[in-house]
C-alpha cells in the first residue's frame, strides 16, 4: 500500500529545513540534489542497514563523488574510537571542508554521523535518512547528536541541525518486531507530553501500529514530528520547553548506562522511564490512578517494558541519575506529568517520593 507524501518544516530561521515522509524515497535522487550543497558526499551507515539499502542510496547520489563508511551495530558501539573511524575514512578520502555526510540507519548513526558532521573541519553538512522507527520520530530531528561514555549516555555531542530529513517508511518492513516496538516508546511520549488527542488516538490505534499498518504508522510519524518540530523551533537547546522531551528519559538513561549499552533498547528504557515517571506523579498527586494504568496499559500493548530491570535497585538508580545531562546545581531534575497531554520538567518535588517509586519498582521485582 503506497501512501500520501507529506512535508514537514523545522523552522529554526536561516537553519530550517524540512522532513520529508514517504515510501521509496531514500533512493530517489531530487531529494537528496535539492539539499546538498557539495560535491563530496560520504555515507555513513552500520552492518545491519549496509546490505539492506547502501546500494540504493549510493545510486541515487550519481553524479556525486561517493565513499561510505560502514560501523558495526549496537548501541554498545558508540564510542569515541568507532565515531573516529568516520574522520579516518574522511582524511583518506581527502574530502573537503564542503562535504556533505549522509547518516544511513537509526538512532545510533544518526547521532554519530551528525556529531562528525559537526566536528570535522569545523563543522561540514549532513543529511538524515532514518531507517528506524525510533530515529524516525525522534533522533534524526532536532539536531541533537554525541556519542556515549561509559558513565553515561550521550554526554559527549553538539547541537547540529542537518538540511533535511527523509524518512522512507518502507525501510520498516525490514524492522524487527522488538525494534519497532521500541520506537513506538517515543511515539507514546509525544502523546504524554503535549498532546492528549494524539494519546487517545493511540489508544484507539496502538493494535494497527504494532501489526505494522503503514497507514497508522504514517500518521503516526507525521504526528511525532510535527510535535517535536514545534518544540525544538521554540527552543532548540534544550534551555526550556524542548526539555519535555526527556520524559522517562533521566529513568530511560539509568536503566541503559547500568546494564551495560546493548542490553536494552533505548526505547525500551525509556518505556519503563515513562511509567516510573508516572508513578512519581501520582505518588505527587499531580495525576490520578486512573491515568496511570492507562499510561501503563497503552505501553505494555506496544510489546515494551514497564517495569525496570531486576538488577538496579534505589542506590544504583540514584547513583546513575545524579550524573544525567539534566541535572541542574546537584538537584535531579525530571520530566513529570500533570496530566496526559501535560507536563513539566521540575526539579522542585519531594524527593521522598522519589525514594518510594524506586523501591516501590524493587519490591514489585523481587516478590
Amino acid at each position: 500500500m503506497k501512501t500520501e507524501e507529506r512535508t514537514l518544516q523545522v523552522d529554526l530561521g536561516d537553519r530550517s529545513y524540512p522532513i520529508y515522509i514517504g515510501s521509496g524515497l531514500l533512493d530517489r535522487p531530487e531529494f537528496y540534489r535539492r539539499h546538498i550543497p557539495a560535491r563530496q558526499v560520504m555515507v555513513v551507515t552500520n552492518e545491519t542497514v549496509a546490505p539492506l539499502y547502501l546500494e540504493a542510496v549510493l545510486g541515487a547520489l550519481q553524479g556525486f563523488q561517493t565513499a561510505s563508511v560502514v560501523l558495526p551495530d549496537g548501541e554498545q558501539y558508540k564510542t569515541l574510537s568507532v565515531w573516529n573511524r568516520i574522520f579516518d575514512e574522511l582524511l583518506k578520502r581527502r574530502f573537503n571542508r564542503q562535504c556533505c555526510l549522509v547518516a544511513l540507519g537509526g538512532g545510533v548513526v544518526g547521532d554519530m554521523t551528525g556529531f562528525a558532521a559537526a566536528c570535522y573541519q569545523r563543522g561540514v553538512h549532513f543529511v538524515q535518512v532514518p531507517t528506524t522507527l525510533l530515529a524516525q520520530v525522534d533522533s534524526s530531528v532536532g539536531g541533537k547528536t554525541g556519542v556515549n561514555h561509559a558513565d553515561g549516555k550521550n554526554m559527549i555531542g553538539a547541537f547540529y541541525q542537518p538540511r533535511c530529513v527523509i524518512i522512507d517508511t518502507r525501510t520498516l518492513d525490514t524492522l524487527d518486531d522488538r525494534q519497532l516496538a521500541a520506537g513506538l516508546a517515543e511515539v507514546i511520549k509525544y502523546g504524554l507530553i503535549n498532546d492528549a488527542e494524539f494519546f487517545k488516538w493511540l489508544e484507539v490505534s496502538i493494535d494497527r501500529l504494532v501489526g505494522r499498518d503503514l497507514a497508522a504508522l504514517s500518521e503516526a510519524i507525521e504526528r511525532s514530528c510535527r510535535d517535536k518540530a514545534v518544540l525544538v523551533a521554540a527552543d532548540e537547546r534544550e534551555a526550556g520547553s524542548r526539555a519535555l522531551l526527556n520524559l522517562g528519559h533521566t529513568f530511560g538513561h539509568a536503566i541503559e548506562t547500568g546494564l551495560g549499552y546493548g542490553d536494552w533498547l533505548h526505547g525500551e528504557a525509556v518505556a519503563a522511564g515513562m511509567c516510573m515517571a508516572a508513578d512519581l506523579s501520582r505518588r505527587l498527586g499531580w495525576i490520578g490512578g486512573d491515568e496511570q494504568v492507562r499510561i501503563r496499559a497503552l505501553i505494555e500493548r506496544a510489546g515494551l517494558p514497564v517495569d525496570p530491570p531486576r538488577s538496579l535497585g534505589r542506590e544504583r538508580f540514584l547513583e546513575l541519575m545524579s550524573v544525567d545531562k539534566k541535572v541542574l546545581e546537584d538537584r535531579v531534575r525530571l520530566v513529570l506529568l500533570k496530566g496526559i497531554g501535560n507536563s513539566l520538567v521540575t526539579q522542585d518535588f519531594d524527593q521522598a517520593a522519589l525514594i518510594n517509586t524506586l523501591d516501590e519498582y524493587g519490591r514489585e521485582q523481587n516478590r
